[in-house]
């Protein structure tokens, strides 16, 4: 998942809880003592999610779908794919969502880590969350991080893949994101994930 199915499953917490969900893949090491406690709680949340979705079976099928030589990197460009259905889910599109301009509120007052804070500007400034309902668009994003990766753009070597096996991806989301929902405790914010 990334930054739009993150804000998603974070939105019923506080904004310091949103915030540690938007910048957690930014903030190294499993000391969060630094940070005020909602934000590493929200940090917290958002890694266990993480965890929860690399182990899915579904998201492990469509990894081992990936071309070999790229499927090391394909859980990177899965992610985006992620947001994108979750941006068609919300209809994106359609109408603006005031789940994205909090989420812009709250990344646009405060410092980004070091690891994102040339993303962050961007990522607000050209609405990307939105943006991301247009396959397209997640297609360039795939591209434009596989370019900030050492070595040849692996990730931009995916997006044929991406491409083709569409239906597939949306199938395998469709099965994915009710379980990620439901895996997440009744109460909004929750930090407990049950496995898999």
């Amino acid at each position: 998942m990334n930054f739009l199915a993150h804000a998603w499953l974070a939105r019923g917490g506080s904004d310091d809880f949103l915030y540690g969900n938007l910048i957690a893949d930014g903030v190294k090491g499993r000391d969060l003592t630094a940070w005020p406690a909602e934000v590493a709680n929200g940090i917290r949340h958002h890694r266990r999610v993480d965890a929860f979705v690399d182990a899915h079976p579904v998201v492990l099928a469509a990894r081992r779908r990936a071309p070999p030589e790229y499927r090391r990197y394909a859980g990177i460009a899965l992610d985006l794919v992620w947001d994108h259905f979750v941006a068609q889910e919300l209809a994106l599109d359609q109408r603006p969502s005031r789940l994205v301009q909090r989420s812009y509120r709250v990344l646009s007052h405060r410092p980004a880590p070091a690891r994102l804070e040339r993303m962050i500007p961007a990522l607000v400034a050209q609405d990307w969350l939105h943006r991301y309902a247009d396959f397209a668009f997640t297609c360039d994003a795939v591209r434009g991080i596989g370019q900030r990766l050492s070595g040849p753009n692996r990730l931009a070597a995916l997006v044929p893949w991406l491409e083709e096996d569409y239906v597939a991806l949306e199938y395998d989301f469709r099965r994915l994101w009710p379980a990620v929902a439901m895996a997440l405790e009744v109460a909004p914010g929750s930090e407990r994930l049950s496995r898999p």
